[in-house]
């Protein structure tokens, strides 16, 4: 109960404060277009085209329409259509996981964090370890990130390991509040 009633005052305040709509908005990520082509740039590639993926090394570079993914290293894995197909040796690629400080920018957003996953069949992205999401001058910190790119759904989940952030496992933001005029 007391819980509950700590909840609507914080909801009240935010609201009073301006907060509400900066917490209430999507990902700028929503509807991003998971089906456009995957440019990829690194130092260097190793092909393990028997395990179906591929290795990048380095100042790793991805786009993908308005979305750019940057990391020390990336695994891409892929599947290749059956024969028989029309489209019979075709890659598809089925997965991103980055790691070594990954950086996902948007137009109008930066998140940050030790480890990435992009699952292009889901259509979701993770962060993991000590992640912050910016927009503008707000700011939220976590241990986890997850974005959904259909619906644009942002969660931020603390706790994790010790010391994969720096907020003591909670959930942390500032955020800008609108300055009236006098």
């Amino acid at each position: 109960m007391m819980q509950r009633r700590f909840l609507s005052v914080l909801v009240a305040a935010l609201a009073c404060a301006g907060i509400a709509p900066v917490l209430a908005q999507t990902s700028a990520l929503k509807g991003h277009n998971s089906n456009a082509p995957v440019d990829v740039a690194a130092d260097r590639i190793e092909v393990q085209d028997r395990a179906d993926r591929a290795v990048f090394v380095g100042n790793v570079v991805v786009k993908q329409a308005e979305m750019t993914m940057t990391s020390a290293r990336l695994t891409v894995a892929y599947a290749r259509d059956k024969k028989g197909n029309s489209t019979a040796g075709k890659v598809q690629i089925e997965r991103l996981d980055a790691s070594g400080g990954v950086t996902v920018t948007s137009p109008t957003e930066r998140a940050v964090g030790q480890f990435g996953i992009y699952d292009l069949q889901k259509k979701i992205v993770t962060l993991i370890g000590a992640v912050t999401l910016t927009r503008g001058d707000s700011k939220v910190n976590g241990a986890r990130l997850t974005i959904d790119l259909d619906s644009g759904h942002a969660v931020m989940d603390g706790g994790g390991a010790p010391g994969t952030n720096s907020s003591g496992g909670r959930v942390t933001g500032t955020f800008t509040v609108p300055q009236k005029k006098s």
